[in-house]
């Protein structure tokens, strides 16, 4: 309901085509604009599997139906004028093409914030699927599972000493190569960033 009481709701007469924000449910992360024409709109709501409009083949296309990376909606919110729509949803994967999860990890301007560890998600995604020569990332992923596994081990070990040491400034930049060569560790058995903070959300939801 609006300010005033009054259902907010595409006006699809007015706007054929409503701009639609995808976001992560449980990170907040905005993974890409589509595009909810009525039909779209419509079978999401029906399914509750994200539908698009597809402008460049101007058809009705379920998100995902290619890939196999699903989108289940959580909800949908209309903003003030009833002509964007934000929709929370649970992916089974990544949202972009390039396999990243969000469509937007091209940083062009500004100071990194909150959205820093999903842009360093997308980038590890970018280099385990492109390869580029030359990238110390690319090459943890062509040595294995167990090279990585044995770099977090060492990075573990290397945060505790720095902690042991009272050492600040060395626990900070010990503590960022370990979330890092975790990140690629995920991102190499398929576990992503939402799907350990939807573990931490639970716990947090119990007596720890």
């Amino acid at each position: 309901m609006g300010p005033g009481g009054a259902a907010v709701k595409p006006d699809f007469d007015k706007t054929p085509l409503v701009p639609a924000v995808v976001q992560e449910a449980l990170t907040g992360e905005v993974r890409m604009l589509g595009y909810m024409d009525r039909e779209a709109y419509e079978k999401t709501r029906e399914t509750g599997e994200l539908h698009l409009h597809s402008r460049s083949r101007n058809r009705l296309w379920r998100k995902g139906e290619s890939s196999g990376h699903l989108h289940r909606v959580v909800g949908v919110s209309a903003d003030c004028d009833g002509d964007a729509l934000l929709v929370a949803v649970r992916p089974s994967g990544p949202t972009c093409h390039t396999g990243a999860p969000s469509c937007f990890f091209e940083r062009l301007w500004g100071a990194a914030g909150a959205g820093t560890l999903l842009r360093l998600e997308a980038t590890v995604a970018s280099r385990k699927a492109e390869r580029p020569e030359g990238s110390y990332t690319a090459g943890l992923f062509s040595a294995g599972t167990a090279r990585i596994a044995q770099k977090v081990g060492e990075e573990a070990v290397e945060t505790v000493v720095a902690a042991l040491a009272q050492d600040g400034k060395a626990l900070t930049a010990e503590s960022a190569d370990l979330l890092y060569h975790l990140m690629v560790l995920w991102a190499d058995r398929g576990v992503a960033l939402a799907d350990v903070l939807a573990e931490l959300d639970r716990r947090a939801g119990g007596s720890r």
